[in-house]
C-alpha cells in the first residue's frame, strides 16, 4: 500500500467514532467474535481486503484475532465504523452493538482504556509474534495508527498458564435454547419398546476435561483453548435433561482412572436408569491423555463399565462421548463431483440380540436359584460418539472455537435440546454426523483453512433410547 493511500484511509474515520472503538477496545477484544460470517460482512463492505481478512483469521487466539481487526478498522475509510456495527448485528453481538452505539455521556466519562499489545519474543525470534502471558505488556491506547509487520509468524508454543485460557460464555453461546420437553403422548407411545428412562434422576454424568497440560511433562500438549466452554456447555446440557453431573478438569491419567473407578462404585447407579461419561482431551487411537502425558486406554474405561465389572448398570444404556483426537492424519476434505450428493451411508441397525427383560433382572433380584440364571454378553447397552474417525487428527486451531468450544460438543450440544423430546439416542448421533460433515475449517494462510472432521459413534445398544426430556410419569 503506498503512503497516499495509506494515510487518505487513516484520515477518513470519524473522530467519533475512533473514539468509541478506543473506549470500548478492552472489551471488545475480550468479547468480540470474529468469525467467518463477520469477516464476510466487512468484506462485502468494501472495508476489509482479501489480505485483511487472511491475516485476522490467521491468528490462533478469539483475542488476537479481535486485536488485528481493531488495528485495521480506524484505517479503512469513514463507513468502517458502521459497517463494523451492522456486522456486530448481523453476527449476532447485539451487545456489543449497544455498547458502541450509545452515547459517552450515558456511562460517565471518557476514561482511558488499555488494550493488550503483542510483543516480540527475545534472543532469536524476530518477527515471532505471541501474547504475553505472565507478564502482559500492556500500552494506553493513543492511536491505532501502529506499523505493522510483513511477516509473521504465529508462535508454535504458548506459554501454559490460567491467565492464557480464554473463557467466554456471552450471547455468542451455543448454550442458549432450552432443551424441549417430551409430551405425554409420544413418552406413552414409545416407552414399552425403549429402554426404561423414567426415574428421577436419570442418572449420574461424569465430565473429565484436560484443558492445561504440564509443560514439564507433556511439553508437547498445547492448552485445550475452548476446552472450558464444552465442559460448561456438557454440565448444563445434561443438567437440563435430569443427570447429577460432577465435572473434574485436569487430572493426570492415574486421577482419571481413580476418578472412574469411584464413579463406577458409586450405589446410586442402582435407583437410576442409566450413566454418561465425557472424556475430553488430546489423544491417540484408543486412548486420551491425561494432564501428565501418560495415557489411558478407552478399552479400560469402557471395561470398567462393562456387566462384570459395574453390575449396577447391568441392562441400563450407558452413553459416553469421546472429544479427542485419535490419530496424526489430518482430513484436508476432497471435491464433490457432479451430480446428486452421495451421502447415505449404511448404517448398523440394532438387532434384539438379547431376549431378558425386566422380569428376568426381578426373578435375579428375588435370589431364584431354582433355574439358571440368563446371561448378560460381558459388554452390552453402551454407545459411545467419538469426534473423529479412527486415526483421525482434530485440526485444533480452526475447529476449536474459544467461546463457542469444539464442534463435536457443539453439534452435540445442539441436537440433544432440539431433538432428544422425540428422537433416540442413536438418530441423534446420525444427526450430529451430519451437522459435523457440513463443517469446514476457517483458517486462511494455515494448513487448516478448509480442513474437515467426521465424527462416528459406536453402539451395541438392544433397544432405542429415548431421553424423555422433563417428562416425569404420574403412578
Amino acid at each position: 500500500m503506498n503512503v497516499r493511500w495509506s494515510k487518505m484511509l487513516e484520515c477518513g474515520m470519524l473522530e467519533r467514532d475512533r473514539r468509541a472503538l478506543r473506549r470500548r477496545s478492552s472489551i471488545l477484544i475480550k468479547q468480540l467474535v470474529v468469525d467467518e460470517l463477520l469477516i464476510q460482512s466487512l468484506q462485502a463492505d468494501d472495508i476489509l481486503t482479501e489480505s485483511m481478512a487472511e491475516s485476522i483469521m490467521a491468528e490462533q487466539t478469539s483475542q488476537k484475532r479481535s486485536w488485528r481487526l481493531l488495528l485495521f478498522l480506524p484505517k479503512r475509510g469513514p463507513r468502517a465504523f458502521s459497517s463494523f456495527c451492522s456486522a456486530l448485528r448481523e453476527t449476532e453481538q447485539q451487545h456489543l452493538y449497544e455498547l458502541l452505539t450509545q452515547s459517552p455521556e450515558k456511562d460517565g466519562k471518557d476514561t482511558p482504556v488499555e488494550i493488550i499489545q503483542p510483543e516480540e519474543e527475545p534472543e532469536g525470534n524476530t518477527g515471532r509474534l505471541v501474547m504475553p502471558t505472565t507478564e502482559k505488556k500492556r500500552e494506553r491506547c493513543v492511536d491505532y495508527s501502529l506499523p505493522l509487520p510483513t511477516q509473521e509468524e504465529i508462535a508454535a508454543k504458548r506459554a501454559r498458564t490460567h491467565d492464557s485460557m480464554e473463557f467466554s460464555l456471552d450471547a455468542d453461546s451455543p448454550i442458549n435454547s432450552p432443551v424441549l420437553p417430551c409430551t405425554p403422548d409420544f413418552y406413552l407411545s414409545h416407552c414399552h419398546q425403549s429402554y426404561k428412562m423414567n426415574s428421577s434422576p436419570r442418572g449420574l454424568a461424569l465430565v473429565i476435561s484436560n484443558v492445561t497440560f504440564d509443560p514439564c511433562a507433556a511439553p508437547d500438549l498445547d492448552p485445550r483453548k475452548g476446552g472450558e466452554v464444552d465442559d460448561e456447555v456438557l454440565r448444563k446440557v445434561f443438567t437440563e435433561l435430569d443427570y447429577l453431573v460432577t465435572v473434574h478438569r485436569d487430572l493426570t491419567a492415574q486421577g482419571m482412572r481413580s476418578c472412574i473407578e469411584n464413579f463406577c462404585r458409586r450405589p446410586d447407579h442402582r435407583t437410576v436408569d442409566s450413566c454418561v461419561v465425557c472424556l475430553l482431551s488430546h489423544g491417540v487411537d484408543g486412548a486420551i491423555y491425561g494432564t501428565d502425558g501418560q495415557l489411558l486406554q478407552l478399552d479400560w474405561v469402557f471395561k470398567s463399565f462393562d456387566n462384570a465389572h459395574c453390575p449396577l448398570l447391568q441392562n441400563k444404556p450407558k452413553i459416553f462421548f469421546i472429544q479427542a483426537c485419535r490419530g496424526e492424519e489430518m482430513d484436508c476434505g476432497v471435491e464433490q463431483i457432479d451430480g446428486p450428493a452421495r451421502t447415505c451411508s449404511p448404517c448398523c441397525e440394532q438387532l434384539d440380540a438379547g431376549r431378558e427383560g425386566q422380569g428376568d433382572a426381578h426373578s435375579r433380584q428375588r435370589g431364584d436359584m431354582g433355574r439358571p440364571r440368563i446371561k448378560l454378553p460381558q459388554r452390552s447397552d453402551m454407545i459411545c460418539g467419538f469426534a473423529s474417525l479412527k486415526g483421525q487428527r482434530i485440526c485444533t486451531a480452526a475447529m476449536r472455537n474459544t467461546k463457542r468450544g469444539s464442534w463435536f460438543i457443539q453439534e452435540l450440544n445442539t441436537t440433544l435440546r432440539l431433538q432428544a423430546r422425540d428422537t433416540h439416542l442413536a438418530d441423534i448421533m446420525v444427526q450430529v454426523n451430519g451437522r459435523i460433515k457440513e463443517r469446514e475449517g476457517y483458517a486462511p494462510g494455515t494448513a487448516h483453512h478448509r480442513c474437515k472432521e467426521m465424527s462416528e459413534f459406536t453402539s451395541s445398544l438392544c433397544k432405542d433410547l429415548y431421553l424423555f426430556p422433563k417428562y416425569q410419569p404420574q403412578y
